[in-house]
């Protein structure tokens, strides 16, 4: 569902995949080619959300702000299934595992990795092209060229399956 809230729409690029039960409100702009996954929420009812090309929002994932606080996603930004994303900065190219928080003015550097199930707590800033993982995160070590090779992988498999199923009927439609 998307909804409006105090006259600000959400701004959703056309070429965009937004799944089924999928709720989007208020100041939300989505780019080119990204994808927002099943029973996911994005709220812009404090602040804005500004999410780039290319990033792909994964099942169950819920993003929001506090006052004063944006939350953007740069450029194919991957972030992982039952994320938590609240006021935070991630940069072009990082993934965000499956099950991490990233709290308020946290920033995630160009292409780093934050591992699954960790907690960037308030105003931590991970360098780019580093693993953090853990509660609270930690960087611990710089990626390899594999890391690097297999986060490209999943940032184009997801804009092509955004794509397919974007042209899909669902079978309860036929």
């Amino acid at each position: 569902m998307i909804y409006p809230y105090k006259g600000k729409y959400p701004q959703i690029d056309d070429t965009a995949f937004i799944a089924d039960f999928v709720t989007i409100s208020g100041d939300v702009e989505i780019g080119p080619e990204s994808s927002v996954w099943y029973n996911t929420v994005i709220r812009g009812d404090i602040a804005p959300t500004i999410i780039g090309k290319k990033v792909n929002i994964q099942d169950n994932s819920v993003l929001h702000q506090s006052p004063g606080n944006p939350l953007v996603l740069e450029d194919e930004v991957t972030v992982g299934h039952q994320c938590t994303l609240h006021s935070c900065i991630v940069r072009k190219n990082a993934l965000i595992g499956m099950g991490s928080i990233i709290l308020d003015r946290a920033e995630i550097g160009e292409g780093a990795f934050i591992g699954a199930g960790s907690l960037v707590p308030p105003g931590k800033k991970i360098p780019p092209r580093t693993l953090a993982l853990g509660r609270p995160a930690k960087v611990v070590r710089e990626l390899t060229p594999d890391d690097v090779k297999e986060m490209e992988r999943i940032t184009k498999e997801y804009a092509e399956k955004a794509q397919y199923y974007k042209g899909l009927t669902p079978i309860n439609q036929k």
